[in-house]
């Protein structure tokens, strides 16, 4: 498991609510979460999944995801 960041425009509860929807089966609930406080609403994810296949499933939900270089 790695954890990644991505940058999303999700903008409010309803938001993340379509997220979650997409989401949904293919990553726990409390291994993900968005940052809404955040200039760049950051969705941080702990998971399996490639960095490629969450930004896709981000896109099915109809929000925009692109992937932040870690720092650490």
């Amino acid at each position: 498991m790695k954890t990644s960041r991505f940058k999303t425009n999700a903008k409010c509860m309803g938001c993340v609510a379509k997220i979650e929807e997409s989401l949904n089966g293919k990553v726990a609930r409390d291994a993900w979460k968005i940052d809404l406080s955040s200039p760049d609403k950051i969705l941080e994810i702990t998971s399996d999944l490639s960095d490629e296949t969450v930004a896709a499933l981000i896109n099915q939900a109809g929000f925009k995801a692109e992937k932040i270089n870690q720092t650490e």
